[in-house]
């Protein structure tokens, strides 16, 4: 599964956006990459911080997500709620399996 999403926290995928990305991602029986739409970087593991801020990814900017595994569908719906959501506003424990 993938998705195709604008990054809109005003930090892009950096500092608390990013960690609260990276934590959601890694809360999901799931394989997960992020890259910037624009190709200028191979694909990421989501469930680190570093080569999730080293995507330097801003806001405005598109990403894609890729997820495979059990839980793929919700936990790209989680990251797609952070990464669409202002800093501060999203909530992703209401999108975490139990």
């Amino acid at each position: 599964m993938e998705r195709t999403v604008t990054v809109v926290p005003e930090d892009g995928l950096h500092a608390r956006p990013a960690t609260t990305f990276v934590e959601a991602a890694g809360n999901f029986d799931a394989t997960i990459t992020v890259e910037a739409v624009d190709g200028s970087r191979p694909p990421v593991a989501a469930d680190s911080i570093l080569a999730v801020t080293g995507l330097g990814v801003r806001r405005g900017d598109r990403v894609k997500l890729t997820a495979e595994g059990p839980d793929a569908e919700p936990a790209l719906d989680a990251l797609v709620n952070v990464i669409s959501t202002p800093a501060g506003e999203s909530d992703v424990a209401d999108d975490t399996p139990a």
